[in-house]
């Protein structure tokens, strides 16, 4: 280990949750997500780059115009490949209120989501409560059964393997000049990535769910079945939340939300 300041009772049981966690077996009823956020600065070109021709690589100006930065949350359902990216302005704890919304809508007929963070202070009820008022937020956090690595640890989070895997095939060298550009490029980079990476070494070969957005396809690499959700690589902007009235309308008479109708 490294970076651990005190390997202390806290830090070892918090340890044995994740991995304890991740060694599951595949469950479509509690689904174990990772979940991570990278930031990202924002360049501009400030001469054309050339394409690379016969006998010239290509060639790219030093100088560049610096357009702030944007963020971008990473998540992984490595048993299921299941992979979401969301491209947003900033790493506000409003906008974690709605990306951890938006994977509670992902699954709505599961019993619990298992979700591996870090300790980052965003990652709370609060969040969801500031957002959506605590009646409605509190029901959305209690969709999730949160699994926090170890203070210095978030190295035991997957979610960090998905930002490697976008950061290398997604932006690789590249200048992404706004978060329209960030939102509209990163989908072709993600699929790459999924198409490239090894399967899970998960203990379960069971496999998600079979509707008709999940594709089979046997791998060349003689790693066998692999399966990818296309519906959920994200290539899509990111949805704002609606208002709190119309969140407010999904509640039954009972004052329960119907998560699935959100």
């Amino acid at each position: 280990m490294w970076c651990v300041p005190e390997l202390n009772d806290q830090y070892i049981e918090n340890m044995e949750d994740v991995l304890e966690t991740y060694e599951r077996p595949y469950n479509p009823a509690e689904p174990v997500i990772c979940l991570d956020e990278k930031p990202i600065t924002l360049h501009a070109e400030v001469r054309p780059p050339s394409a690379a021709e016969p006998g010239r690589e290509a060639r790219r100006d030093s100088e560049y115009e610096r357009r702030g930065t944007a963020n971008v949350f990473c998540a992984v359902e490595p048993k299921a490949g299941r992979h979401f990216t969301f491209a947003t302005p900033d790493r506000s704890a409003a906008q974690f209120a709605k990306v951890a919304f938006e994977l509670a809508m992902e699954y709505p007929e599961a019993k619990t989501i298992h979700l591996v963070m870090d300790n980052l202070n965003i990652h709370r009820k609060k969040s969801l409560t500031d957002l959506l008022g605590e009646q409605v937020g509190g029901e959305v956090w209690d969709r999730f059964t949160v699994h926090y690595t170890p203070t210095h640890g978030s190295w035991l989070n997957q979610a960090e393997i998905e930002i490697g895997l976008f950061s290398r095939q997604c932006l690789g060298t590249r200048r992404i000049p706004d978060l329209k550009t960030l939102d509209r490029e990163y989908a072709p980079g993600i699929g790459r990535s999924i198409a490239a990476a090894p399967p899970s070494t998960g203990n379960s070969t069971a496999k998600p769910p079979g509707d008709s957005s999940v594709t089979k396809g046997n791998r060349p690499d003689g790693h066998g079945t692999r399966w990818i959700s296309r519906s959920t690589i994200c290539d899509r902007p990111f949805r704002p939340l609606r208002t709190a009235a119309t969140v407010a309308r999904s509640l039954n008479p009972r004052g329960r939300t119907r998560i699935g109708s959100l």
